[in-house]
């Protein structure tokens, strides 16, 4: 599994590419936001002939998702998330408004993700894992065979997701944390929602929020 990092919008979110040995790809957290973030996405899909094939989200967080529509309009393909998360689609245009940020679309659910579901596509392999805590329904992406997370905003660098907007809750992100992610092998690379990666054993041993 090939990965692709851009990072996008004012919050500079991580939007991850998933792409597997026959050019297909699986988008995960588009969060390209104006016309020249979601032209570098698609410019990169044609210029590597790649096939996007599913948009898997981390969570509903309107950084998250400005780029749902876009994807949906250019791709024909609906995002994926946990369904706890759903309400946060309708908070989507007043947050923007709140924000300063001139975007008031996005796009309904296509697939729900649960705890354990498995996706495959080629040579990549995911487990879904429900980590709530920053959003009811938050989830990573575990790929077991490439020794990988993609946390969303559930761990970080040093950090945890915040946890003070609606539906967050420190001491569910907490139990998420230490109870599922910290259960993967600790070499396990971390791909976050935001800065750079890190892996399941420096988290282990230094963050200072898991303590």
């Amino acid at each position: 599994m090939q990965i692709k990092l851009f990072s996008f919008n004012p919050f500079q979110v991580n939007t991850y590419l998933l792409i597997n040995e026959y050019r297909e790809c699986i988008l995960i957290d588009a969060g390209c936001l104006d016309s020249y973030e979601c032209t570098k996405l698609s410019s990169y899909i044609k210029e590597n002939k790649l096939s996007l094939k599913r948009v898997l989200n981390t969570h509903l967080h309107l950084d998250h998702i400005f780029g749902n529509k876009f994807v949906f309009e250019e791709y024909g393909i609906k995002p994926e998330a946990h369904k706890a998360d759903e309400f946060l689609i309708n908070r989507f245009p007043l947050m923007a408004k709140n924000f300063g940020i001139n975007s008031n679309t996005t796009i309904e659910i296509g697939n729900y993700l649960n705890d354990n579901d498995t996706i495959t596509l080629g040579n990549i392999k995911l487990t879904v894992l429900h980590t709530p805590g920053h959003s009811p329904g938050g989830v990573s992406f575990y790929a077991d065979d490439d020794h990988c997370l993609f946390s969303g905003d559930s761990l970080f660098l040093g950090s945890v997701g915040r946890t003070d907007l609606e539906g967050g809750d420190f001491a569910t992100l907490k139990s998420s944390i230490v109870n599922k992610l910290f259960s993967l092998p600790k070499n396990t690379l971390v791909f976050p929602g935001h800065g750079p990666k890190t892996s399941i054993d420096f988290e282990k041993n230094n963050n200072p929020y898991l303590r």
